[in-house]
């Protein structure tokens, strides 16, 4: 059973290498924490909110951050495999290097977020948002993007093999460089008016 924690603030602290397994966290409120090296294992944070916090390799496994706000945090290489982000959003954070395997992200603002060189593999991204987001050179295959939002995006270099690009107008984004297979190459043909016989 999961230890349950609500509406508690922690400000200041240092949680270097703490290894946060089964808790549940709800409306909590971090501000400038250390989670440097830090592990979170089957936690749960609900409308919690991160300011100033340090994610410097840490690693999230099975872990939920749902209609979570991060603001100014620190995620150098930092990893989440399997995590459910579902809600949340980011602003001013640094997300590079960024790496990312499974999980749900759908509905996530990552509007203008720096993800150049970020990687995330096999994610369910459902009307995520991505306008203005910098993606130059980061891998982004086999992800569920339908329904996402790209205005204004960098897809320059960007590998999107396997992803779902329904949403995706060509026209809109910059995208030098960005590679995708033959069907995706169909998809975007019909987006943006090809007859394909």
């Amino acid at each position: 059973m999961l230890e349950l924690t609500e509406d508690a603030s922690f400000r200041h602290e240092d949680w270097y290498g703490e290894e946060i397994v089964d808790r549940h966290f709800v409306r909590c409120s971090f501000q400038e924490i250390d989670l440097t090296e830090a592990t979170t294992r089957g936690a749960v944070f609900t409308e919690c909110s991160f300011g100033g916090v340090r994610f410097n390799a840490s690693r999230h496994v099975d872990s939920a951050f749902t209609r979570c706000v991060f603001t100014r945090c620190v995620l150098f290489d930092t990893e989440f495999t399997g995590c459910k982000l579902v809600g949340s959003s980011f602003a001013e954070c640094e997300l590079r290097p960024l790496r990312v395997e499974g999980g749900d992200w759908s509905f996530v603002a990552l509007h203008k977020a720096d993800l150049r060189g970020a990687r995330l593999t096999g994610v369910r991204m459902r009307e995520v948002d991505l306008s203005g987001a910098d993606l130059t050179g980061a891998v982004l295959t086999n992800a569920d993007l339908s329904g996402g939002h790209f205005t204004g995006a960098r897809l320059d270099r960007c590998d999107l093999r396997g992803s779902d690009l329904s949403a995706l107008d060509p026209t809109a984004v910059q995208r030098a460089g960005a590679i995708i297979e033959p069907d995706q190459a169909m998809v975007l043909a019909r987006t943006l008016g090809f007859e394909i016989r």
